[in-house]
C-alpha cells in the first residue's frame, strides 16, 4: 500500500468515525455508578447499598475500531446540606452541558418529586441541539434500572409514566447489576454517537489517574465498614505511592471531623482500621495485579466538608 492510499484509508476511517460524551445522572441510589461500571467493562465506580457514594464526576473510556464512548458517571442529584453537596451538584449539573448522549437513571421506587428542577432540565435537553459546534442533537435516554426488583404491571406503568414526562426520550428497562438489557443499551447509545475522531488516546481508560482509585477503593470500604454520618464525614488521600517492579508501596490518611470518630474509625486497638486495610488492600491488588503493602493513618481535618479551601485542596472544584 502506498502513502496515499495509507492516507485515503484513514480519511475514510476518520469520517466513519463516532465518538461522544455519555452522562450518566439520577437521584441518589438508583444504580448509576453500577449502571457505568457494565457499560465500561471496568470497576472504576465505587459501589455500595448506600446513597450518595459517588462524589466526582469519573470518567470511562470504552474504544473500538470505529467509536469512542467516553462515559461519565456523576454523584446523584440532591438539595445539598453543606458545602461538599454543593460541589457534588455542581458536578452533576455538569453533565448536562457537554453531553451528545444522556442517560437518566431511575429506579422502581424512585420519584419525580425529589429532582423536579433536574427533571426540567433533563426533559428541555432531550429536545435541544449539542452543544458542541456541528454536532447533532443530544440524544437523552431513560434508563429504568433494577427491573429484576420489580413487576410487569409496575414495569409497564412505569414505562407509560416516563412517557409522559419525558416524551422525545427512549426509554431502557434494565438492570445494571444483573447485566440484563446492558448490550442492547451499549448498542443504542453506540449508534446515538456523532461522528467525530475520539478524543482521548485510543489506549487510555479514564481520566484520573491511579492514586484516585486507591483512593476510592479505600472510602468504599469505609462505607462498607461503618455507620451513620462516619462514612459520609471522611476523604481519602494518598500521600505516597511508590510503585517498584513486584509491588506498590502505599501510605492513605483517612481524614475525619473530629475526634470522637478518629476513634470510631481506628476501633478497639486498631481492629477496626485493620480491617478496613486488609480489604482495601485486596482490591488495590485486583485493580493494578500487582501486590500491594497498604499503610493507613488517621487524621482530625476539623470540617473539612465546609471549608471551600480544604474541598478545593481534596480535588472538589471545575475550575
Amino acid at each position: 500500500m502506498t502513502n496515499n492510499q495509507l492516507q485515503i484509508t484513514n480519511d475514510e476511517s476518520l469520517r466513519s468515525h463516532r465518538s461522544g460524551f455519555v452522562n450518566i445522572v439520577g437521584n441518589p441510589n438508583v444504580g448509576k455508578s453500577t449502571l457505568m461500571n457494565a457499560l465500561v467493562g471496568e470497576r472504576l465506580s465505587i459501589i455500595t447499598s448506600k446513597a450518595q457514594t459517588t462524589r466526582h464526576r469519573i470518567l470511562g473510556i470504552v474504544n473500538g475500531e470505529d467509536f469512542q464512548m467516553v462515559y461519565s458517571d456523576t454523584p446523584g442529584v440532591l438539595s445539598p446540606s453543606y458545602r461538599l453537596q454543593e460541589k457534588m451538584l455542581e458536578f452533576s449539573r455538569s453533565a448536562l452541558v457537554d453531553a451528545d448522549v444522556l442517560l437518566y437513571v431511575t429506579e422502581p421506587q424512585d420519584t419525580i418529586d425529589r429532582n423536579p428542577d433536574f427533571i426540567e432540565k433533563v426533559r428541555r435537553m432531550a429536545s435541544s441541539p449539542s452543544p458542541r459546534e456541528g454536532r447533532g442533537g443530544v440524544s437523552v435516554f431513560l434508563i429504568i434500572n433494577k427491573i429484576d426488583l420489580t413487576t410487569q404491571e409496575t414495569l409497564d406503568s412505569l414505562v407509560a409514566f416516563w412517557h409522559t414526562q419525558l416524551p422525545e426520550a427512549k426509554i431502557f428497562p434494565i438492570s445494571a447489576q444483573e447485566r440484563f438489557g446492558v448490550p442492547q443499551l451499549f448498542e443504542a447509545i453506540k449508534q446515538a454517537l456523532p461522528p467525530g475522531p475520539p478524543f482521548f488516546p485510543k489506549d487510555q481508560l479514564t481520566d484520573k489517574p491511579a492514586r484516585f482509585f486507591v483512593d476510592e477503593i479505600i472510602r468504599e470500604k469505609i462505607l462498607l465498614n461503618y455507620d451513620k454520618e462516619i462514612p459520609y464525614s471522611v476523604e481519602v488521600e494518598v500521600e505516597s505511592f511508590k510503585e517498584e517492579n513486584k509491588l506498590i508501596r502505599i501510605d492513605a490518611v483517612i481524614y475525619c471531623e473530629r475526634d470522637s470518630q478518629k476513634g470510631i474509625i481506628i476501633g478497639k486497638a486498631g481492629s477496626a482500621l485493620k480491617r478496613v486495610g486488609s480489604q482495601a488492600r485486596k482490591d488495590i491488588e485486583d485493580f493494578f495485579q500487582k501486590q500491594v503493602f497498604l499503610q493507613l493513618f488517621v487524621k482530625v481535618d476539623k470540617d473539612w466538608r465546609s471549608n471551600t479551601n480544604r474541598l478545593k485542596h481534596y480535588g472538589y472544584d471545575l475550575s
